[in-house]
């Protein structure tokens, strides 16, 4: 089941259907058509078979005033952990979307982890001639850090997304002060959700001063926030617990590759480093004990 943080996520796309467009091209750089409207479109991409195949968004930018056409397309992934299933499913999301749409198709995975950016970069080889698939990642790096009252105004799921990506770091209080010039201007909704989901992902200290200056305790507005932080204070400490046993076994990995003498490339440590599986970490670390190649580690999941 999709995580609240994964939810939210993926509503920020829906509610402001322009998004995905502005990351591309303010964040990545990535070249986008001009377009007179973007349109969220269904996200069902099953077709004969029958199995499940459901993207997170899908937009459409069009362009024509009376008679619109699709310019492109866009397939929204969020991506919090890995899952080895997405490199097989990511083709066909963006085949059949582009199939549906007659138009270019472009593939946007989101996430605001850093390993999980990297993991998530990586080319998708098809097996065909000249067909990999490399998908563009907007990461927390790539994710604009909004202070600016007038940015966070006039684009308040960039605020959003900005505290989810850089919540605990020293902009934080820049961050909520931004997003709180723009609140008063949001539906009511949106203005309940939004500013639950910015203070939940402030670091301590940014909260407690956004919420002095709310006047008295801050009571969550929207029963997504309220969801979004009583999972959050429930799971906190066993996950900070999970987090830190993961870690721990995945430096164990390296170490005894580094310590056997054996190189270790870019890729494996990255994928070691992203892994969630505590079973796949305990199977490498008896693994680097014997391998005589760091590379050997990988094919021991079929990675």
């Amino acid at each position: 089941m999709p995580s609240v943080t994964h939810e939210a996520l993926v509503e920020l796309f829906k509610n402001r259907p322009t998004l995905a467009a502005e990351m591309l091209h303010d964040a990545l750089g990535h070249p986008v058509p001009t377009f007179t409207e973007a349109r969220v479109e269904s996200s069902d991409l099953t077709e004969i078979v029958p199995s499940d195949r459901r993207a997170d968004v899908v937009v459409v930018l069009l362009v024509g005033e009376q008679q619109q056409q699709p310019a492109m397309a866009i397939v929204v992934e969020v991506q919090l952990g890995v899952d080895p299933d997405k490199p097989y499913v990511w083709p066909v999301y963006v085949t059949q979307t582009r199939a549906r749409h007659r138009c270019p198709t472009g593939l946007l995975v989101v996430t605001i982890d850093a390993a999980m950016a990297r993991w998530s970069a990586r080319p998708i080889d098809t097996g065909h001639p000249g067909w990999t698939l490399t998908p563009l990642v907007l990461g927390p790096q790539g994710v604009p850090v909004v202070t600016d009252a007038e940015q966070a105004k006039a684009a308040p799921e960039v605020a959003v997304l900005s505290a989810m990506a850089h919540g605990q770091s020293e902009a934080a209080e820049a961050i909520g002060l931004a997003f709180l010039a723009a609140a008063d201007e949001l539906d009511e909704e949106r203005r309940a959700v939004y500013g639950d989901l910015v203070l939940s992902s402030l670091n301590a200290a940014a909260r407690r001063k956004l919420e002095a200056m709310m006047k008295g305790g801050y009571e969550f507005q929207s029963e997504f926030a309220r969801s979004y932080v009583a999972k959050g204070v429930e799971k906190g400490r066993e996950q900070g617990r999970l987090e830190g046993i993961l870690e721990a076994k995945a430096r164990d990995v390296l170490a005894i590759l580094e310590a056997r003498g054996l190189e270790v490339p870019a890729e494996v440590r990255e994928r070691v480093l992203a892994s969630t599986d505590i079973d796949e970490l305990d199977r490498w670390i008896r693994c680097a004990a014997v391998i005589s190649d760091a590379r050997e580690l990988l094919a021991t999941t079929g990675s």
